[in-house]
């Protein structure tokens, strides 16, 4: 991609109704543009990343066995109804008539619409386990949306629902979205930490929120900084392996981490005085076991191996994809600008021409675009004829992990300029060298 010709309009200034550093620069950097208070349009850098962050969980997902589909934004409020949460839910819901005069919403959650799809289709025990999972736009209407993309009213979210005849089972599901969670984060650069949280209009006695340290939060979390030193890293999951499962979810949820509906001072005094932290955290992701909650009041029945029927174990599990764009940003950028992580930044180079018009310089550029491109990579080449402290400017701000300068007197002596990002240490490379160095931090 070229700049002379994308989409990217930069502000020099620090937007005035931008309260934190996300949705300051997600407003400079041109990925964002509020359509009404809480709701954003996604321009092409925006949706570059959270594309991306989609792509992640898509995998992760895929690994863990997880089936995905796709539900409509606009729900029948007679499913609400039947759960009984219709009424119960708040004015965080978008309640809206059609033509007709019948009620309908727009989707803040699906566990309603989900169990209407399995009750009409699975009828016995030898068709579970099920899991099926989205990724699809949905709307509460917060009283007061700030914080840009972090507590929006229209956000872009991953929720997922599992069917099990026991609550072994339901709970396996619950063990086996916790670690494919933690894979799904780490591959972000983020280091979430699950806390033992409260379900609010989910409902259910067993849920964590997957939490990310920042100041900007929006929760007081208590925790014992022991946990901030477990890492996922690259480990061999066999997601059919119950005691594998259960085994990685007391490894990062027996040391003590919650947030402030469900901190225990005296618990918490059991804790070492040296590592009991009181910090703030962003929600990036939350999961539920709510047993039989929905099955029992909508008739999601199955025939179990003794021909009875009985209620099917639920749970629900949701990844804020949207909110992860932000939560990034928090956890990942300096007063120049956005640093994105390698495995979500919107282009894996930018190539910066310090005299465009010159042949050589032209030249140079080109066969460093044309030689990551076919590589596999996808780099940012600002061809543009502007000066070189602004397009410095530009690749600082939006963030890309690399940048490859690209000058008459650096090409003189046959070498380029790579700078990382996110040290800020720059060296003198050879376009052969600097190309596969760049190349090698993707593989």
């Amino acid at each position: 991609m070229r700049l002379s010709r994308y989409f990217l309009p930069v502000l020099k200034e620090n937007p005035a109704e931008a309260q934190i550093v996300s949705h300051r620069l997600m407003l400079r950097a041109g990925m964002i543009k509020q359509s009404a208070a809480g709701i954003y349009s996604w321009l092409p850098l925006g949706l570059k990343v959270l594309k991306n962050i989609e792509n992640i969980v898509h995998e992760e997902q895929a690994k863990a066995g997880h089936l995905a589909m796709l539900m409509p934004t606009i729900q029948s409020a007679d499913l609400w109804r039947e759960s009984g949460r219709y009424d119960d839910y708040g004015e965080e819901m978008l309640r809206i008539k059609d033509r007709h005069g019948r009620d309908m919403l727009f989707t803040p959650t699906a566990e309603e619409l989900i169990t209407d799809i399995f009750r009409g289709h699975v009828t016995s025990y030898k068709d579970m386990p099920l899991t099926m999972y989205q990724i699809q736009w949905k709307f509460r209407d917060e009283r007061r949306p700030r914080f840009g993309v972090m507590r929006g009213r229209e956000f872009y979210m991953k929720d997922g629902y599992n069917f099990d005849l026991t609550k072994e089972d339901a709970m396996h599901a619950y063990n086996r979205h916790l670690v494919s969670y933690l894979r799904t984060y780490e591959r972000m650069g983020l280091q979430a930490i699950p806390m033992r949280a409260d379900s609010g209009p989910i409902g259910g006695d067993d849920t964590h929120e997957f939490l990310v340290l920042a100041d900007t939060g929006e929760s007081e979390v208590f925790y014992d900084s022991a946990v901030t030193d477990l890492t996922f890293g690259d480990r061999d999951i066999n997601y059919d392996d119950k005691a594998q499962c259960q085994s990685i979810m007391e490894e990062f949820t027996t040391k003590y981490a919650r947030t402030d509906e469900t901190h225990d001072e005296a618990l918490f005094a059991e804790v070492p005085q040296e590592r009991r932290k009181v910090a703030r955290g962003i929600e990036v992701g939350q999961i539920f076991y709510f047993g039989t909650k929905y099955s029992e009041a909508m008739g999601a029945t199955v025939q179990d191996g003794d021909g009875k029927q009985v209620p099917v174990h639920m749970g629900s599990h949701g990844i804020g994809v949207s909110r992860l764009v932000g939560a990034i940003i928090e956890a990942s950028h300096d007063d120049k600008g956005i640093i994105w992580p390698e495995g979500v930044t919107p282009f894996h180079c930018g190539i910066v021409n310090l005299k465009q018009g010159d042949a050589e310089a032209d030249a140079a550029c080109e066969d460093l675009y044309h030689h990551l491109t076919k590589a596999g990579l996808e780099p940012l080449y600002d061809d543009r004829n502007e000066r070189a402290g602004g397009k410095f400017a530009t690749m600082d701000l939006i963030g890309l992990p690399w940048r490859l300068t690209v000058g008459p007197r650096g090409l003189k002596n046959g070498v380029v300029e790579l700078t990382c990002r996110k040290t800020g240490e720059s060296e003198e490379l050879t376009p052969q060298a600097a190309i596969a160095k760049v190349i090698a931090q993707y593989n």
